[in-house]
């Protein structure tokens, strides 16, 4: 990685990169394929840990590249980012500071078992026990009400926390988005451009940050409401949903790369 790469690609993971249900991630080896040969880098984006993530890295062959962890809360694999590690125990001792009416209807990774994360996830039990290898941030399911998940949030912003809706998981934190940790990686690489992709509330600032952005159609949810670089084209929105709309999504940018390439080489 010591060349400026042509493209640098950030990408969001359940439901996006992986299958919502099962977590495949096969139908994008022929983009993350083409990718590799173009020496673009790939950067997991995530809400898994970073054992978690090191671990994906290495199934796709992605492990020189940096990842963002925990939502945007840690970076790993870029010297001097924002890879320290805040007080985990402090977030859980303030989340168990909030009123019991809601903090009751919250039950993150830290409130459950492993076999209780491996039942909520999907994940085996050797991975569920990466998933509670928390530093950053920290999941969990809601069972309350909206009303009572706004007040949720509006308790926690008091305490200087956060709470960003992923795919699956409410998860708070002290802060830091996936754009923050877009913005590490970003300026590390200085790549000529970049490529978000995702499907989730938490992916937005990602999307709307980056110089062309993806939605990853997701039937398992509502979908994201029309975002500003829509309208310009600068960000699109996919048919197919999980890794076979990343695969045709990234391959059809590829494509514009190369086709531009060869305009500006012929003049």
């Amino acid at each position: 990685m010591t060349s400026r790469p042509q493209l640098l690609v950030f990408s969001d993971l359940d439901g996006t990169l992986l299958d919502h249900d099962s977590y495949d991630w096969s139908p994008a080896k022929p983009a993350l394929g083409a990718l590799a040969t173009r020496k673009c880098p790939v950067v997991l984006t995530s809400s898994k840990t970073a054992a978690e993530m090191i671990e994906l890295q290495g199934a796709m062959d992605l492990t020189s590249y940096p990842a963002i962890v925990e939502n945007g809360a840690g970076v790993i694999g870029v010297p001097g980012a924002s890879d320290r590690a805040f007080d985990y125990d402090g977030l859980r001792e303030a989340l168990d500071s909030l009123p019991r009416a809601t903090r009751d209807c919250f039950r993150g990774f830290g409130d459950m078992s492993v076999d209780e994360v491996a039942s909520v996830t999907g994940l085996s039990p050797e991975g569920a026990a990466k998933a509670k290898d928390r530093r950053f941030s920290e999941p969990g399911t809601w069972t309350g009400t909206d009303a009572a998940r706004d007040a949720f949030v509006e308790d926690l912003k008091t305490l200087g926390i956060t709470a960003q809706q992923g795919g699956r998981f409410l998860t708070i934190s002290y802060g830091r988005t996936k754009a923050d940790g877009m913005t590490d990686v970003t300026n590390a690489l200085m790549p000529e451009q970049t490529l978000a992709l995702g499907d989730a509330p938490n992916d937005i600032p990602m999307l709307e940050m980056a110089d062309h952005g993806v939605i990853i159609a997701n039937p398992h949810r509502p979908p994201l409401p029309t975002l500003e670089g829509e309208a310009s084209g600068r960000i699109i929105r996919t048919q197919d949903p999980g890794p076979a709309g990343w695969n045709a999504a990234v391959l059809a940018h590829l494509a514009k790369l190369e086709h531009k390439t060869g305009t500006d080489a012929h003049g």
